[in-house]
């Protein structure tokens, strides 16, 4: 082959082969499809109808049912369903949309009919803008954060104990006052819940007063708190409390005693420990005795690698051990040490159980466990006393 039929050859295997040129309402529907494509890739599932659902999640579950549905739209993303998307039935009905005639339709999510935006909301109806307004309800400093501050503190330590679970929103969908939820990553707490009414679309609805972590508060509806609950997917119920019985129901003059509550002051060299000495305590539950749990304390960093002196200790009888040390250390852990100290083999650590508060709080504790109001109870550093959560 001379080097004329050689080029010959070559600009005819190089020829490029001609594209088919797409319409704009074919561009259109793919791109629709590309964002149903990536929703699916994000949570795992397809979009689905529903008024509890995300408004661009219904966008997306009406136009699947319409690419579904129409053989044109069908053959055009075919070979772009690495998903089987397209395998699922058509015409899946959103039963708030069969309520809702074409325009209203039109005006709530976009259209997919020759013409109508794909990638775009037209416009939104405006009942829909005023549950959007609820939804949001602008937050503001809630000026009275303080008497809730205590119950903040009081749920986290009572988390960190294991007393309280956190568990996905859904599973229990209702909303009740004093309930704790997250919220984009916020601890959201139900301080009131209003007069219930009857909202446009027949469902049972009420006004809310909704404190923040972050010290702000809102006015927000129950079905809009339950919405944003659903849309986040962190969106979790902080389970209540649940601290069990701490003492049997009856008790005999001949049964024995079953713990010892115990008071520690660490005789440690650290300068934090040596200057606050009198404030540092350790609380724990033994069923033994305490001598014998505090033989080895200088080699223990749980005991601050030092010698420790017993200060108080508190019979108690029948009593569940565990649950009542995890609620003694939520009662007092806006006051838990923070102070890390390396271990004998040079490892940090940071001992728990060691808390700033005087004997004398503890001693209320005490009381209170014995009376049946320590459940209720809550440590407040400022006043050094114990406070009521519900006051």
């Amino acid at each position: 082959m001379d080097l004329d039929e050689l080029s010959a050859e070559l600009q005819e295997f190089a020829q490029p082969k001609t594209e088919k040129t797409l319409t704009a309402r074919e561009e259109r529907i793919i791109a629709g499809f590309e964002e149903i494509q990536r929703f699916v890739e994000e949570h795992g599932r397809i979009p689905e109808h529903g008024e509890d659902r995300d408004i661009f999640e219904r966008l997306y579950a009406v136009r699947l049912d319409r690419i579904r549905a129409l053989e044109e739209c069908r053959e055009l993303v075919a070979e772009l369903d690495h998903q089987g998307l397209l395998e699922g039935g058509a015409g899946i009905q959103d039963e708030s949309a069969e309520a809702m005639d074409d325009d209203e339709l039109l005006a709530e999510l976009s259209d997919m009919a020759p013409g109508g935006e794909l990638t775009e909301l037209r416009h939104v109806r405006s009942t829909a803008e005023k549950r959007a307004v609820d939804e949001i309800a602008n937050r503001t400093l809630c000026e009275d954060f303080e008497q809730f501050r205590p119950l903040f503190r009081q749920v986290e330590a009572e988390l960190k104990a294991g007393i309280r679970e956190t568990r996905r929103f859904g599973q229990d969908a209702s909303i009740e006052q004093g309930n704790f939820f997250i919220l984009n990553g916020q601890m959201v707490y139900v301080a009131e819940v209003g007069e219930a009414f009857k909202a446009p679309n027949g469902e049972r609805d009420a006004r809310l007063r909704v404190i923040y972590s972050n010290e702000t508060e809102s006015d927000i509806l129950l079905r809009s708190l339950q919405r944003a609950l659903y849309k986040d997917e962190t969106g979790r119920r902080i389970t209540e409390h649940d601290a069990g019985p701490l003492f049997r129901d009856t008790w005999e003059e001949d049964d024995v005693e079953t713990g010892t509550i115990y008071v520690l002051r660490s005789k440690s060299q650290n300068p934090f420990v040596a200057e606050h000495r009198e404030l540092i305590h350790k609380i724990g539950v033994t069923g033994g005795k305490v001598e014998t749990r505090i033989a080895n304390a200088e080699h223990d960093a749980t005991y601050l690698l030092a010698e420790v002196e017993v200060v108080a200790t508190y019979k108690l009888a029948g009593i569940n051990r565990t649950k009542l040390e995890a609620l003694l250390h939520r009662v007092f852990a806006p006051a838990q040490l923070d102070l890390q100290i390396k271990d004998r083999f040079g490892h940090p650590v940071k001992p728990r159980e060691w808390f700033l508060v005087p004997l004398s709080a503890i001693d209320e504790a005490v009381d209170r466990i014995r009376d049946g109001s320590i459940t209720q109870a809550a440590y407040d550093p400022e006043t050094a006393s114990l406070v009521n959560l519900s006051s």
